[in-house]
């Protein structure tokens, strides 16, 4: 997903320019809220702009196959054909590199920011993602057979299993500066890591649990139960396992879908946590399964037994309601379900046993680079954040109070002639309100930044790149929304004529 604005209007706003994302912005008359924009219509220009990008994809062997319009205004949405995940996600970073340079051509400027205006939905890459052979048997498709669905619910249940373990980890690899403004704002997932499965393979996992008491059960007994799941499978569509788009992690007919990874980010990060849980569970899987074996358990049973305990453990993570709702917060808190907010509380989850146990251990990262993979990425997210303030800091005192103090003036200045014609004071009255007003605004914005500021200056004393990226998430970063309100008002009430910043009117709805 990803917005499309004027160039003209893009250079005129040093926070799009400089930081990707705009830090005020008064929310228009109309947003998103006729749903007007979503599968519509596609405006010519952002047309003739997609269908170059496209051109220049299929020259580069990138698979584009779809694009519409997504909710808010100015915003769309482009998908290819699936890959082996390693080429996916270099042609998902050159496919970013082509629409950044063939928008220029048409004299516009692609948003890839998770979060590039307030009060509109944000943007994101939904990463689906299966298992296959390596002669192309997908391994998440459900099967013909009671055997073939036996293989499809080892390896489906075992992606659950991963999920639940490794959920902070999957968090971590989500985790930006940019991403914490999307998860939980509505129209993303929450910061909560769940999994979707739908009510069919629901009641599928349901008849495993209750039928498999972790006992040994004759060949009689094992027939009926993989004939009876096998019964229940085939009614599963792809269409009623696509329901909850609400959710993290949700199954969709043959694959997962990862919704909850940023449009800015790289597909790796996220793509090798995944790979690397769900493999380091199958270790597992395989270990327990051939220990029943050796112990004189057939095969089938011991697989079934396992799957049935792994049912069991990891139940809190299945989720079918409403993931955007205050009462899902409350129950994933019952259920034991981290809720991670903040990027360099999410980072820290890669410093902990249980990844070392998965990473290290299996030989991906050494311990070195994961505290290095760490410490690059509580840099990185401090000095977004420290850039923000910065820019934000040149939008107050370059743009916004002197807009500010011009229509004061010319406020007092009719006041002046109003008095000075002998009229009563009852004539000039709303604009001494507005006068006021805005000394007020001007007030409270310039306090709120001067102390964010100070806390800047605190931050950047701290040596260690975690402390100061939590510094600069704790401290820096709470006021921006402070400045930003008073700056909002301020554009409210002011003139256009005196207002220097393309309105979100204009960067969203001018094609």
């Amino acid at each position: 997903e990803y917005f499309l604005v004027d160039e003209a209007m893009f250079h005129a706003r040093p926070d799009l320019v400089l930081c990707g994302r705009t830090l005020t912005g008064h929310a228009p008359a109309k947003g998103q809220q006729l749903e007007d924009h979503y599968f519509g219509s596609i405006p010519e220009r952002s047309y003739n702009f997609m269908i170059d990008f496209e051109t220049e994809c299929h020259k580069l062997g990138i698979p584009v196959r779809t694009r519409h319009n997504e909710v808010a205004p100015g915003q769309f949405e482009c998908a290819p054909m699936f890959e082996e995940c390693n080429l996916a996600v270099d042609h998902n970073t050159l496919l970013m590199d082509v629409m950044e340079k063939i928008a220029r051509k048409h004299h516009l400027r692609v948003l890839f920011h998770e979060k590039p205006f307030a009060g509109v939905n944000g943007s994101g890459k939904h990463n689906n993602w299966s298992m296959g052979t390596d002669t192309g048997k997908n391994l998440l498709s459900p099967g013909k057979t009671p055997r073939t669905n036996l293989q499809f619910l080892t390896f489906f249940i075992n992606t659950i299993k991963a999920v639940h373990e490794g959920a902070d980890l999957l968090r971590a690899s989500i985790a930006s500066a940019s991403n914490d403004h999307r998860l939980g704002a509505n129209e993303a997932p929450p910061a909560i890591i769940s999994v979707f499965i739908g009510g069919a393979l629901r009641h599928v996992l349901e008849e495993i649990e209750n039928r498999v008491d972790g006992k040994a059960f004759d060949e009689l007994e094992k027939a009926d139960l993989k004939l009876d799941i096998h019964n229940k499978i085939p009614d599963l569509m792809l269409d009623n396992t696509d329901r909850n788009r609400t959710s993290p992690f949700a199954f969709t007919g043959n694959k997962f879908e990862f919704r909850a990874v940023g449009s800015t980010a790289n597909c790796a990060r996220p793509m090798t946590v995944l790979n690397c849980i769900v493999a380091n569970q199958l270790k597992a899987f395989r270990t327990e399964v051939d220990a029943m074996i050796k112990g004189g358990e057939k095969k089938d049973s011991a697989i079934l037994i396992v799957l049935r305990r792994y049912i069991s453990e990891c139940k809190a993570i299945l989720f079918e309601g409403d993931n955007y709702s205050d009462e899902w917060h409350a129950e994933a808190a019952r259920r034991g379900l981290n809720n991670i907010k903040t990027t360099p509380e999410a980072l820290e989850m890669y410093l902990t046993e249980k990844a070392h146990n998965i990473f290290v251990d299996n030989k991906i990262f050494s311990e070195r680079e994961l505290h290095a993979r760490v410490e690059i990425e509580m840099e990185e997210y401090a000095k977004k954040i420290q850039i923000e303030a910065r820019v934000l800091s040149e939008l107050v005192y370059n743009f916004i109070l002197p807009a500010a103090v011009t229509y004061q003036n010319e406020l007092l200045d009719n006041i002046a002639k109003l008095k000075s014609a002998g009229v009563g004071e009852s004539a000039y009255a709303a604009q001494l309100t507005m006068v006021m007003q805005m000394s007020e605004y001007l007030n409270n914005m310039r306090n709120s930044l001067e102390a964010m500021i100070e806390e800047r200056k605190k931050a950047n004393a701290i040596e260690d790149a975690g402390e100061r990226a939590k510094a600069y998430c704790t401290s820096v970063k709470p006021h921006f929304d402070v400045i930003r309100k008073y700056a909002d008002y301020i554009e409210r009430y002011a003139p256009d004529s005196v207002w220097p910043l393309p309105k979100y009117r204009e960067l969203l709805f001018v094609r």
